[in-house]
């Protein structure tokens, strides 16, 4: 794409490119989850979680000064390591991409279904609503890119009015009616006699830095796009960590908010939406939803934009069917958006809706891309790529110790995580009482099954033509 350079993105506009992509349903879900789990140190991971996302942020923007292709993740590893690893790495990072677009349609269908009454834990009122919300979803990218880029604009302006306004509304009332709790009376909160939030272990932290790090998930898109940059090689490693501040700023507002205002509602509520159970008044409450209904279904169709667009591009690269780069007159990419379509609807099905299962698997797919882009930032500098890559100003930094530091935080957190409650069952007092096949399932599929079916079908197209 040649651009002339004014046209293209200058600094500020990628910080605020990040922001919007980076702020979606995280913040509105996994709050009451994180302080749940770390209690009165779900600051301090929230904070982590940040600079995590921070770090690895930085290897994505230093690859994307390397290799300009759409695709991100797809692009790089193809390009670093070959056919067959890039192969692999875009068909998972689809996968990736249908899991979160599928998290995020059960919040905004949840938190729908809340707002007018329902049940929000209903299998079949959310099946319909997913079907209603898909089919709407279609009639928007049918229309082309203007719709498109409207919506994203209304859901950034929703997302930011709720989120901010809980900050403003919760110090308000603290000041106003002084019903401020310590902290530390987060770890006391008990129900039925049954303290909640459990002893902190190793652990148990980790599991709670991946929880609050899916709020910051979407930065690894954001470098895509960096062909319509200025000075990419130079703006990106700024700009992305410098909206992961502001974002983290936000976030730990919002929670420490949150945690003395009302903490035990924000733990024990049964809404979608938990970080607006904090507040007694209905009005204030119903704003806040409506908000954060705004900014997910903005997200949703971002993700509707994003995920057909990892098959085509693989496509374009004559990894997969031609067939699938068929586009309608609007410019849209009609084939890889249905089949991106039935994913995002069938995953959260065979979870049968299951949140934090969701959550967490959307999180943990994401981290062999984490552990691949960091790799392949350092083939580049070392000149090792397996395609050529642009002649970019290499920077140990950017390009050597923080994709080392990156790989190292991600290999901690597999290690230090809680694999018994995510592919197990565990009672209520925590103990192990068999397997989640369904996360089991979908693991396989995602990592093993998906990749041989389209090898598979790659292969034979080939021989075909």
């Amino acid at each position: 794409m040649n651009n002339k350079e004014s046209d293209k993105l200058g600094f500020w506009s990628i910080v605020l490119l990040a922001i919007n992509a980076i702020i979606g349903s995280g913040i509105f879900l996994t709050p009451g989850s994180v302080v749940q789990q770390a209690g009165s140190k779900a600051l301090i991971v929230y904070f982590i979680a940040a600079i995590f996302a921070a770090v690895l942020a930085i290897s994505f923007a230093a690859a994307a000064k390397y290799v300009t292709k759409s695709g991100a993740a797809y692009a790089y590893s193809k390009a670093a390591f070959g056919d067959k690893v890039g192969f692999y790495m875009g068909i998972v990072r689809y996968f990736s991409a249908s899991v979160a677009w599928g998290v995020m349609a059960v919040g905004v269908i949840r938190s729908t279904i809340s707002i007018f009454g329902g049940n929000s834990e209903s299998f079949w009122a959310v099946t319909i609503g997913f079907i209603i919300l898909m089919a709407v979803i279609t009639i928007i990218n049918l229309f082309g890119q203007k719709v498109l880029k409207w919506v994203m604009n209304l859901a950034t302006v929703g997302k930011l009015a709720a989120l901010v306004l809980i900050i403003i509304a919760g110090v308000v009332l603290l000041i106003t009616t002084g019903a401020s709790s310590n902290l530390n009376d987060v770890d006391k909160i008990a129900v039925n006699g049954q303290k909640i939030v459990p002893t902190l272990t190793t652990t148990g932290f980790v599991m709670a830095i991946v929880s609050a790090f899916y709020a910051f998930t979407g930065f690894e898109s954001v470098a895509s796009g960096s062909e319509d940059m200025k000075n990419p090689e130079k703006n990106l490693p700024r700009a992305i960590p410098l909206a992961i501040l502001v974002i983290a700023l936000v976030y730990i507002g919002v929670v420490a908010v949150a945690m003395m205002l009302n903490p035990k509602a924000l733990i024990t509520t049964k809404q979608v939406v938990a970080i607006s159970a904090i507040f007694q008044n209905e009005i204030l409450r119903d704003i806040i939803l409506v908000g954060a209904l705004v900014s997910m279904f903005g997200i949703n169709v971002a993700s509707s934009f994003n995920a057909p667009r990892i098959l085509e591009a693989m496509a374009r690269e004559n990894q997969l069917s031609e067939s699938l780069t068929k586009r309608t007159k609007n410019n849209f990419p009609i084939r890889t958006f249905f089949i991106s379509v039935i994913l995002a609807v069938l995953i959260p099905m065979a979870f049968r809706y299951n949140m934090v299962n969701l959550i967490t698997l959307s999180a943990m797919v994401r981290f062999l891309g984490f552990i691949v882009v960091p790799l392949a930032v350092i083939q580049f500098y070392r000149g090792k790529s397996k395609e050529e890559v642009l002649p970019a100003n290499k920077n140990i930094w950017t390009d050597i110790v923080i994709p080392v530091l990156s790989v190292a935080i991600v290999v901690f957190l597999l290690v230090e995580y809680n694999w018994k409650a995510q592919f197990g069952i565990m009672n209520a007092q925590g103990q192990f009482v068999g397997l989640n096949w369904y996360a089991i399932a979908m693991m396989i599929f995602g990592f093993v099954i998906l990749p041989a079916v389209m090898a598979w079908i790659s292969r034979r197209e080939r021989k075909n033509n």
